[in-house]
């Protein structure tokens, strides 16, 4: 579901390609003498660092002192779940969590919604390097499965959060901190198996500090599923390795890791109602008739792509109160989804007729080749009462999009492979920040937040015509914590931001960027038992790019500016210790999301519909985390999640409601340490949706005008699709640490 696209070949890109391979020459001249110069780095032993390896986020997270509502998990909160299915999925049961899986079983393609926003407007980033596609604004998790078993700790920051590199944070930002380095020797077996010729297959090792300073590190991962869905199979293999340098002050990590993946296309959904009922896993992905009329479906109807990633940290402890860290960074990505096309236009596709034939049944490949490289540096200062950071980046994207036809029925005389549409794209992303704590008594603290971003951005297609656009952004942040006592704090802020479109918004003509203003207040409970978090939000937007509902030709979800509108809502989170066996972490969200003018064309007639709710935001959201352990080391976790009803569009359409559901998942783990050859061993259960229920997580909402010649009329139509996910399923692991 990466986005790809088609356009005119009459734009030519020989300067710009030029100019491209001129930028990366003298980027990665840099890089190399970058990482020449600090692999003779020398110890300094002015001071003693604590956990250096948290110098790499600590730019963009954020600590109970900063007014700012937040969720952290680390390796050991999902260890027991890490089977398999992505990290959205892992991250399912935090607070204003929703997400969702095109194969019904969490492999292959997944996504994730927080507060009703969806990915394309949560910033993710990596160690502090942006990570979703600069152009689509995306994050396909896809491209890098079992990311979970290289990741150390993850913070989501719901709302605009901190300033933070790469795209505006419009729904949350979420930051992950990979694994950081290992002191002693180690390796890793870890195999599973499950539902739907589901499993997974990781090693891992380390070298621990070679003369107390070296590390070699690294990850193998394969993973295949055949998913719920018909033909929805993931046949996924990733990497991940990193060497590190650890002095006194001195933390140099070179990170290389990445992935291949190869998914059959699940995200057609369903959309005839008897077969959401009786056939539920039936996917019209690749469907075709033959020559003698019957109907089959095309065997490689797939989406392929590899993404390799680069990085090169340097953390220095400058000083008891000064402290650094400078990144490079290089992401390259390149493939493309095959699919077979019938009565296909051969105009379109450059193919010359034969005769009278003017179309053909024909298999094209639509390709993204792209660069995505650049830096990140921030410089921390702290001392009693004040903690300040100030940082930025600059980044840059190049994209190649071309499609190409290799086979087809008829069009003997033209040549398959050519390519029958090439575009291209670029993008510059610039940001500094200042962001500081101030302790202005002992019980009444100051956070202040500035960013400057500048963002440009050229693209030619023909769905987009030639867009040169560039943006600037001012995003200030402020607020107040407040400690009544131990206990209790108080705190309030208000954030800032702005975002500016996407590819395929620019497709609907006369895009605007969103503005967005968050006012958050909030109070947190802390007792060595009981663990409490209540969170009141309202975020106002204008022209905020609310899903529309429909999706474009390869599944990717359609925005458009809504006007004013806003999301009005309650968090409340909690951790209490029922007693020394029992465990309990419920959450809930309540909110309002609402257009507050919206329009819309409805039987030819353009009509303001007032107030309605904004697509895929559901009032009521609710989790909760069971767990009883009998003895140590032995734990039962019963997982729960209830996602109220939304509509999948913006009018209020009963057409267009997605059902509430509440599932509920089994994770059953026990981990005991031999005396010899291993130093731990850990079998784990997970069986998910464990009462069966028949439920769609996502869907998709459509509209179009029929017109009826006696008499004249012009009526509106509306569809809508749905992706079912799997009842009763099980994942089952064993995990081998020496």
């Amino acid at each position: 579901m990466k986005t790809f696209f088609k356009g005119a070949e009459a734009l030519s890109c020989k300067g710009s390609k030029f100019f491209k391979l001129k930028t990366k020459s003298i980027f990665f001249t840099l890089f190399s003498i970058f990482y020449s110069l600090f692999s003779l780095a020398q110890v300094q032993d002015s001071t003693k660092v604590n956990s250096l390896d948290e110098v790499l986020v600590s730019a963009v997270r954020v600590t109970t002192k900063t007014p700012v509502s937040f969720s952290n998990l680390d390796k050991k909160d999902i260890k027991t779940r890490n089977l398999g299915q992505d990290i959205p999925v892992l991250m399912n049961y935090l607070p204003s969590v929703v997400t969702t899986s095109d194969a019904g079983n969490g492999f292959g393609y997944t996504g994730i919604r927080v507060r009703g926003s969806d990915a394309t407007r949560v910033n993710v980033t990596i160690n502090g390097i942006p990570y979703n596609d600069a152009e689509s604004q995306g994050t396909f998790w896809v491209n890098m499965p079992d990311f979970a078993s290289s990741v150390e700790s993850l913070q989501l920051q719901r709302g605009v959060g901190t300033s933070t590199n790469g795209s505006g944070a419009f729904g949350a930002s979420l930051n992950m901190l990979t694994d950081n380095y290992a002191t002693k020797a180690n390796g890793e077996i870890s195999n599973s198996i499950g539902s739907f010729n589901s499993r997974k297959h990781t090693v891992k090792f380390s070298t621990g500090l070679l003369n107390d300073h070296f590390e070699l590190a690294g990850r193998l991962s394969v993973l295949k599923s055949d998913g719920y869905i018909d033909r929805a199979s993931s046949d996924l293999k990733s990497y991940f390795l990193q060497g590190t340098y650890v002095g006194k002050t001195t933390l140099i990590k070179a990170l290389v890791f990445g992935g291949t993946e190869k998914t059959y296309q699940s995200w057609n959904g369903l959309e005839d109602p008897e077969k959401l009922k009786n056939d539920r896993t039936y996917n019209s992905a690749g469907v075709y008739t033959d020559e003698a009329g019957n109907t089959r479906f095309y065997d490689n109807e797939t989406d392929n792509y590899q993404q390799d990633h680069y990085q090169l940290h340097w953390s220095e402890s400058i000083s008891d109160n000064w402290s650094s860290n400078l990144a490079f960074h290089y992401t390259k990505g390149k493939g493309y989804y095959e699919n077979y096309k019938e009565d296909a236009d051969m105009a379109e596709y450059d193919l010359v007729p034969i005769d009278a034939i003017t179309t053909t049944d024909l298999v094209r490949q639509k390709w993204l080749d792209n660069d995505f490289y650049g830096t990140t540096f921030s410089l921390k200062y702290k001392n009693e009462k004040l903690d300040i950071i100030l940082g930025g980046g600059w980044n840059k994207y190049e994209g190649d999009h071309f499609g190409k036809v290799i086979w087809a029925r008829y069009a003997s005389q033209s040549e398959l492979g050519d390519h029958y549409y090439d575009d291209y794209s670029a993008k510059t992303d610039g940001n500094i920040f200042a962001k500081a704590n101030y302790q202005l008594t002992d019980e009444l603290s100051f956070y202040g937040d500035l960013q400057y971003r500048n963002v440009t951005y050229k693209a030619n297609s023909l769905e987009t015509g030639l867009v040169d656009d560039n943006f600037n952004f001012f995003n200030p942040k402020a607020g107040l914590n407040y400690e009544l006592n131990q206990q209790n704090t108080l705190y309030f802020s208000y954030a800032r931001a702005n975002r500016e479109p996407n590819r395929t918004d620019y497709e609907g003509g006369n895009v605007k960027p969103e503005k967005l203003n968050d006012f958050e207040l909030g109070w947190r409970f802390n007792t060595e038992k009981f663990q409490l978090n209540t969170n009141f939000y309202y975020m106002g937007y204008k022209d905020q790019l609310v899903l529309t509902g429909e999706l474009n030709d390869v599944g990717a979800p359609l925005r458009a500016n809504s006007g004013d509108s806003y999301r009005l809502g309650l968090e409340i989170d909690a951790t209490i210790q029922l007693s020394e066996k029992w465990f309990l972490q419920p959450n809930i969200t309540l909110s309002q999301n609402k257009n507050e003018d919206f329009y819309f064309t409805r039987d030819g007639v353009l009509t303001n519909l007032g107030e309605t709710t904004i697509a895929f935001s559901p009032e009521i959201i609710a989790g909760n985390r069971l767990t009883f352990m009998p003895i140590k080391d032995l734990q039962f976790s019963l997982l729960s999640k209830f996602v109220g009803e939304q509509f999948m569009g913006n009018i209020d359409s009963e057409f267009s409601k997605l059902d509430s559901y509440f599932v509920n998942d089994l994770n059953v783990s026990y981990e005991f340490k031999p005396k010899t050859i291993f130093k731990s061993i850990m079998v784990s259960l997970l069986v998910n949706n464990i009462f069966d229920l028949k439920y769609e997580s996502n869907g998709y909402f459509y509209t179009y005008d029929d017109n009826y010649s006696n008499p004249p009329a012009i009526t509106t139509i509306e569809g809508a699709g749905y992706y079912p996910q799997a009842g009763t399923n099980l994942l089952a692991g064993l995990t081998l640490k020496f």
